[in-house]
């Protein structure tokens, strides 16, 4: 199920980033190096960023999830009682 969830991350990444990619280098080839630099570069971070910093989909990651929020959780009215 993870894997589902990290490919459907990355494509709608890849939605955003690859177009940006694509005009960086119809730029760099037209001339316009240091725009279409730029543009390459920040496609590539934008992929890169995604991938190392989105919360881990694993299972071991959901369970360390729901153990810290369940000890981190403030308690609520029904819990006093």
């Amino acid at each position: 199920m993870a894997g589902i969830i990290d490919t459907i991350k990355l494509a709608s990444i890849l939605v955003l980033a690859l177009p940006a990619a694509f005009a960086g280098f119809n730029l760099f080839v037209g001339g316009e190096r240091l725009v279409g630099a730029t543009l390459l570069v920040l496609a590539g971070v934008l992929v890169i960023a995604q991938r190392r910093l989105s919360p881990s989909t694993s299972a071991k990651g959901f369970v360390v999830d729901r153990l810290t929020g369940a000890v981190s959780a403030e308690p609520t009215d029904d819990d006093e009682q």
